[in-house]
């Protein structure tokens, strides 16, 4: 059972996770230390139903000294190049909301060492998509064709590449700015494209999943389509995300992911 808990970063994702785990969890955890570069930056609700103590942390080895038994990486690519290995390697296990980070093979072969040496396992929420459990099924089956497409209104590409193909403040239509493999999207477009990374990941690895970016002005929502091919099935799913009201490049789904992961660690009964 989760009874200790260790968060990364404290930024837009933390106030739905926590608030959905004060409100799911059986029981008040003993311990949530968060690990954050400025501690008095950190939003973090002191809610009895939460946990029973609540610790901020700069110093990693003091996060760790907390003794989590499970790490929620909320804090982007960077904190997973920065700290997953030592998570890993300190015997905790490692939920990773970032997962376009593992599109760098090398960064992905050192998590997976420390996790032998540490006994840690890494787990990757589905995030802001669905049907990676339909998609890991007909992973087994053989995929012939896996495809993710991307839209978002333009100003959810802001500060990303896109800015540098299209005039976001100008559009008037839907507009592709990007077309190629996950492995690429998840390299240029870390803030955006952990989904690509995920279903990567599900299915047929990045450089075969193939991905579409569009930037569309008549929609409100981040829209996420995963196209399957396989032995088994064919499938279409499209899921309308509403954004995070604290950052708009991130669907407020995937804090509920992320959530639903952590309880699942919690609960009796999984699924």
């Amino acid at each position: 059972m989760l009874r200790r808990l260790g968060l990364i970063g404290a930024g837009g994702m933390t106030a739905t996770l926590l608030g959905a785990l004060a409100e799911g969890l059986p029981a008040p955890l003993e311990v949530l230390t968060v690990l954050v570069r400025d501690a008095g930056r950190a939003r973090i609700p002191r809610a009895p139903r939460l946990a029973e103590r609540v610790e901020i942390r700069t110093d990693r080895d003091a996060f760790l000294a907390d003794g989590p038994q499970v790490v929620a990486e909320c804090a982007g690519h960077a904190a997973v190049r920065e700290h997953g290995a030592a998570v890993l390697e300190a015997g905790c296990d490692l939920v990773l909301i970032s997962s376009g980070a593992l599109a760098d093979d090398t960064l992905r072969d050192a998590l997976l060492a420390a996790a032998q040496r540490g006994g840690g396992r890494i787990g990757l929420p589905a995030g802001a998509v669905g049907g990676i459990d339909a998609l890991g099924a007909a992973r087994l089956s053989g995929l012939e064709t896996v495809t993710y497409i991307g839209r978002k209104p333009p100003q959810a590409w802001r500060g990303s590449p896109a800015e540098r193909a299209l005039d976001l403040g100008a559009l008037t239509e839907a507009a592709t700015f990007y077309e190629g493999t996950a492995r690429e999207a998840a390299r240029d477009y870390p803030a955006n494209a952990n989904v690509a990374a995920t279903v990567a990941l599900a299915g047929l690895g990045f450089d075969r999943t193939r991905v579409r970016l569009v930037a569309d002005p008549a929609i409100a929502r981040n829209v996420h389509e995963v196209a399957v091919r396989s032995a088994a099935l064919d499938f279409t799913i499209r899921l309308e995300g509403r954004p995070s009201p604290d950052n708009p490049k991130t669907s407020l789904t995937a804090g509920y992911s992320m959530a639903r992961a952590l309880l699942n660690r919690a609960a009796w009964l999984e699924i």
